[in-house]
């Protein structure tokens, strides 16, 4: 093969390298509700706390009403829901921590919920990397927590909070529509 034209096919292949444009890491938006609202698309959105010098985060898809039948519609009461969009919704405790009296290591794990009319069952999953609740598998539940939804100011897009309390607790909500549910946390040591 010729010099030139293995240099000319060098440089083209140089040039064609630089001109991809990058691969981009998906922005987050911390929250979802704050922002002026174009998108019709689930925003990546997260999360997060230090509790005590410990770190807590929450990653999940935000998605909107857009004057959609939330409760009982779009998410149906009594099947397990991935609490977002997309892919599992995660939790991530840099400690050990406690919840409903169940200790659970430091890590990463996945968070659903099962919406009910009058109680909601709130799951944390081993199984954290995951599409929607097509793989849910109840066999890798680590806790499940019963609790009461109540009224909540309107919001448009499904977000989460950590809320800090006394000591080493707090509790993690999820908000949506006209709905709020929440559940305590004890990070431990």
């Amino acid at each position: 093969m010729n010099v030139y034209l293995k240099l000319s096919l060098v440089v083209a292949g140089f040039l064609i390298a630089i001109a991809l444009p990058a691969q981009q890491t998906p922005e987050v938006c911390y929250n979802p509700n704050l922002v002026k609202d174009t998108s019709k698309k689930s925003i990546l959105s997260m999360a997060v706390a230090a509790i005590n010098g410990d770190s807590i985060k929450i990653t999940y898809h935000s998605p909107g009403v857009r004057k959609r039948i939330i409760w009982g519609g779009l998410v149906p009461f009594d099947e397990v829901w991935v609490t977002g969009a997309h892919d599992a919704t995660t939790i991530e405790i840099s400690k050990p921590f406690q919840v409903n009296g169940k200790t659970i290591d430091a890590g990463k794990y996945a968070f659903f919920t099962i919406p009910g009319k009058k109680e909601w069952t709130i799951i944390i999953n081993k199984n954290w990397e995951q599409h929607l609740a097509t793989e849910y598998d109840e066999k890798e539940d680590i806790v499940r927590v019963k609790v009461k939804p109540y009224k909540n100011a309107p919001i448009e897009r499904l977000q989460y909070f950590i809320v800090p309390g006394k000591n080493k607790g707090g509790k993690i909500a999820v908000a949506w529509e006209k709905l709020r549910v929440d559940f305590p946390f004890t990070i431990l040591h």
